[in-house]
């Protein structure tokens, strides 16, 4: 009987209904055809799950292990990803640069948005979550989408190519998704584009998959 070939690596996340930073790690991930073992982990939505900190190296998801290197950060992810598949990145320099800007500024930013309206694969909270701070979030991704969506013409942020500034942006497409803020037709039109790609809806499809004893009250439903 001939056995199963052994993943070259692991990569460990979260629940796909809740975990957007899993998402970016794992189209990073997908994008680049690695060859790894995807281990899901139900979180408690604490950001404090005992099978997260046992598992990886700094307590969070995503963690990346793959043919003997550790990655435990997202954007660290996409940088490796991006060593092995450098069409993940804009092939122009300045482009690249622009990219690289804008996926640090996800990375490190909008946790007025992140707070008021949190990732779930599977909810819809319209006219909710509309924080002064969350809004001055939106109107700053969208005046960032706009500048990057008008120079290279969509449907993506770089143009025609699913980039990992994409992947970044990605759970926010899904934030919107879900609490449905006012956002102009460019940008309801880029959201729509990152929903229909192939991996973001093969991510949607294994959330709503997943165990219902998984789901974590706190986040279906909006909140006060």
């Amino acid at each position: 009987m001939t056995q199963a070939p052994v993943a070259k690596g692991t990569l460990v996340i979260g629940s796909k209904r809740t975990s957007s930073w899993s998402l970016r790690g794992w189209l990073a991930v997908r994008l680049a055809g690695l060859d790894v073992e995807e281990v899901v982990i139900p979180i408690d939505g604490t950001g404090n799950t005992p099978a997260v900190k046992a598992a990886t190296p700094a307590g969070l998801v995503p963690f990346l292990e793959h043919e003997g290197a550790r990655v435990w950060e997202s954007l660290a992810i996409c940088e490796y990803c991006a060593e092995r598949a450098p069409g993940l990145w804009p092939a122009d320099r300045p482009a690249r640069a622009h990219a690289r800007s804008l996926a640090s500024e996800m990375h490190a930013g909008f946790r007025g948005l992140r707070s008021a309206m949190f990732f779930n694969a599977g909810r819809e909270f319209p006219c909710a979550g509309r924080t002064p701070e969350a809004l001055a979030d939106i109107a700053r991704i969208e005046a960032a989408w706009a500048e990057a969506l008008g120079a290279h013409g969509g449907p993506f942020l770089f143009g025609r190519d699913f980039t990992l500034a994409d992947a970044m942006f990605a759970p926010v497409a899904g934030r919107f998704l879900t609490w449905k803020p006012e956002i102009t037709a460019r940008s309801r039109a880029y959201v729509d584009a990152v929903r229909a790609h192939p991996l973001v809806d093969r991510w949607y499809a294994e959330a709503l998959a997943e165990p219902e004893a998984w789901r974590v009250p706190a986040y279906e439903t909006p909140g006060p």
